[in-house]
């Protein structure tokens, strides 16, 4: 599938702004399953100060800083994506969840890269409940894939999405607490869980391009952002005695949705938490006492570019 992302973000403030510094994570990932055909992103009011760095996680980062006085800072990024549907091998899927951990499998050529993914942050921290609650999903010698598949099923069943029930703060016990929340929330319960019990695990930012009920229209912008999981699993066993083991993969799932993901999600990054990768980060400069924060997003199919 072939989509054109556009995301607005606008902030208004009550006085002038003299100095705005921000970190944009705007732009989709390059990789074997996604292309990014094209981009753009625009800052307004207009500066010469923008410019793309590469994060720790290979994700593309947009620093920006605006001296005009302002109180209106509107960042718009626009770009066009092709998506490939993952297709995991069956041997991956079966892997006993226990085999799946990075410190049972060293010999893995990745598996430090997957440690990063298995170590506690401030917004996945794990705790009795969210420990226990995920391990009831890992019996012992259950397939990952059985694992996953169960595990976004409960939590869709489980946990009422209701926006505006949470903000980009709140923890984990809270969510297991209010048995609600939206989908930064459900991945970072998934996170917590899985690596209390040894696994390795990513949160991914994004888009999915969403479907309109029968009779009505697509209402441009009002899709949003979106958030899932990746969960490393180790490469195959080496084909003969003494071999190397191939490198793993990370097997993507969406809690909210109850769905492994497919061609309609755009990745755009990935980190430990939304703490690593939130679409916009920044810092400003100004006698302001309010602001306000308007956010757009479409996401639509396209035969062409």
């Amino acid at each position: 599938m072939r989509y054109r992302v556009w995301h607005r973000t606008t902030y208004t403030y009550d006085a002038d702004v003299t100095d705005s510094l921000g970190i944009a994570y705007l732009t989709p990932r390059t990789g074997a399953l996604q292309r990014v055909l094209s981009r753009e992103l625009t800052v307004s009011p207009a500066t010469d100060e923008v410019r793309d760095d590469v994060d720790v996680h290979g994700n593309v980062a947009t620093f920006f800083q605006v001296v005009r006085p302002h109180r209106e800072l509107v960042v718009r990024a626009e770009s066009v994506v092709e998506v490939t549907a993952p297709v995991y091998d069956a041997e991956l899927l079966a892997t006993p969840w226990e085999e799946a951990r990075p410190a049972a499998r060293p010999d893995s050529p990745d598996a430090w890269e997957a440690w990063d993914g298995a170590l506690p942050t401030a917004l996945a921290a794990p705790g009795p409940e969210v420990r226990e609650y995920v391990g009831e999903s890992l019996t012992p010698g259950r397939p990952l894939g059985d694992v996953l598949t169960d595990l976004v099923r409960r939590v869709h069943a489980d946990f009422a999405y209701r926006p505006g029930a949470t903000t980009v703060t709140t923890s984990v016990a809270e969510v297991m607490a209010a048995r609600a929340g939206v989908c930064q929330d459900f991945a970072h319960l998934l996170l917590a869980g899985l690596r209390a019990h040894g696994l390795a695990a990513r949160y991914v930012s994004g888009y999915l391009a969403t479907t309109p009920p029968p009779g009505r229209e697509r209402l441009v912008g009002a899709d949003a952002t979106h958030a899932w999981i990746a969960v490393w699993a180790p490469g195959p066993a080496p084909a003969e005695p003494g071999g190397a083991r191939g490198e793993g993969e990370w097997l993507m799932v969406d809690p909210t949705n109850d769905t492994w993901v497919d061609e309609r999600y755009v990745s755009v990054a990935w980190g430990r938490d939304y703490g690593d990768v939130p679409p916009l980060k920044g810092v400003i400069y100004t006698e302001a006492t309010s602001s306000s924060l308007a956010v757009a997003v479409d996401v639509a199919p396209v035969l062409e570019v």
